[in-house]
């Protein structure tokens, strides 16, 4: 990768990997098969937005295993279009019938959140799809933009703690910041994006809640969509280039992995951690 040879954070790259691959020689050398299932596979998942209620309604199907709390027949219901569903901005309202339908399956949900949204509506929105306040249940993805991500942010997250509400909270620091260029593109600036991010942690390291998560909208193809980044940085001008999407512009790989070492470094430094690639050292040049 580009990014791993000509940047810092690819210095700091290598030197994490190097750190694993040391680990992993440890753990070889002490006899564990590091060939074994656990080392070669992970859990995937998938999740879309739950905007084509016909589709939805298709792909429903009872699960016989499971019995329903409420007897009201043999097995829960669950969306087989994806593990979790989520409901986008302009569909959550609450006398939508997008809630309604999602209140009756047994997937993880997703709501997506703006600064438009109030207290007491959040609450109530909660109410509906999620009366048991199962945790897990319900994951709030916030997309309110850089300029008012610390100050609509704060009233949210308090007024779901005084309610006691479990949810997971996730960054969605996309969706929020799309503009239109000179030239007429949709775009996204890559500063913008990782404004809201920092916004985003440092409302809940403020309040002592905890950020569950960010989502990306990305592509690993080299695409000229979102201006800004560190390397090989898009201008508007240089939009033109490879702007390929038909709908939202997308974060191209080099673009994500700077954004999500940037994300990794403030975690360290919360932590207290030393950094991984000091001035001094040769490996950490570029």
């Amino acid at each position: 990768l580009d990014f791993v040879e000509r940047s810092r954070q690819g210095s700091k790259y290598r030197m994490l990997a190097n750190k694993i691959e040391e680990a992993m020689r440890f753990i070889r050398a002490i006899g564990i098969d590091t060939a074994s299932g656990p080392f070669k596979t992970t859990s995937f998942y998938t999740a879309h937005e739950c905007l084509l209620l016909q589709y939805e309604q298709a792909l429903t199907r009872e699960d016989s295993t499971t019995v329903r709390k409420d007897s009201t027949g043999p097995g829960n219901f669950y969306g087989c279009s994806a593990n979790m569903l989520w409901i986008g901005e302009r569909t959550r309202q609450l006398d939508c019938g997008h809630l309604q339908f999602v209140r009756g399956l047994k997937n993880p949900l997703g709501v997506k959140i703006s600064n438009k949204c109030e207290d007491d509506e959040l609450i109530e929105l909660l109410d509906i799809i999620n009366p048991e306040n199962t945790p897990g249940r319900v994951t709030l993805i916030i997309r309110m933009g850089n300029e008012n991500i610390r100050e609509h942010l704060p009233r949210l997250v308090k007024a779901v703690e005084k309610a006691g509400k479990n949810v997971l909270w996730i960054s969605d620091p996309v969706h929020g910041n799309t503009i239109t260029a000179a030239n007429g593109k949709k775009t996204r600036p890559v500063s913008r994006i990782m404004d809201e991010i920092n916004g985003f942690f440092e409302v809940h390291q403020s309040l002592g809640t905890h950020p569950g998560g960010v989502h990306l909208e990305m592509t690993g193809e080299k695409v000229t969509e979102c201006i800004g980044g560190d390397i090989d940085e898009i201008t508007e001008e240089g939009l033109i280039d490879n702007y390929m999407t038909h709908c939202d512009p997308r974060l191209n790989g080099e673009q994500a992995l700077e954004i999500a070492f940037q994300i990794a470094e403030n975690f360290r430094v919360q932590a207290n951690l030393p950094d991984l690639c000091r001035n001094e050292d040769e490996d950490c040049a570029w």
